[in-house]
């Protein structure tokens, strides 16, 4: 059974161990922004970014059979007006890709904040040309394609485009 938790401070080190760590096996670095080129964290580094969402809303783990699997997260664009939420996601090791998870914990992640948000009528996703797993996953979870930034994506030699989906609150 999938479900999304607020993360406990006693998850920090097995998160790590999962994303960063002895278990990790980092092909989510691949997909997730490579060409931000954001390095691997050290735990202590990680300690600190994690505790900070421990209460955090807008952060919670994914779990299978109360194992945890990965994360969402979602992000006010507009700072302080906050009207426009853009979301994630992250299944830590690519043994549980490719089982539909994602496209379930997305899903049930929207739903959860266009409940807790509202006031708010759109939430959005932002991906790359290079991950098409995420752009399926994102057409699974009820969201549509709203526009293509054509190559200013730019990875190992190559352009790829940045795209955005996003779903209104009376589409799901």
């Amino acid at each position: 059974m999938l479900n999304l938790r607020q993360i406990q401070p006693s998850d920090i080190r097995v998160c790590y161990d999962l994303k960063y760590g002895k278990k990790a096996d980092l092909a989510w670095m691949a997909y997730n922004g490579p060409y931000f080129g954001d390095p691997i964290l050290s735990i202590d580094a990680f300690d600190s970014k994690t505790r900070s969402r421990v209460n955090d809303p807008h952060y919670k783990l994914i779990t299978v059979n109360a194992q945890i699997v990965g994360e969402v997260s979602a992000y006010w664009v507009d700072g302080d007006l906050k009207k426009w939420l853009e979301v994630g996601i992250l299944i830590y090791q690519k043994v549980n890709w490719g089982k539909g998870m994602s496209s379930l914990a997305l899903s049930q992640w929207l739903r959860e904040l266009f409940v807790s948000h509202p006031d708010i009528a759109h939430i959005g996703l932002a991906t790359w040309s290079g991950n098409p797993a995420m752009m399926r996953v994102g057409e699974k979870s009820g969201m549509t394609k709203e526009g293509t930034i054509r190559q200013v994506r730019y990875w190992q030699g190559s352009y790829y485009d940045s795209v955005k989906y996003g779903v209104l609150r009376h589409e799901l």
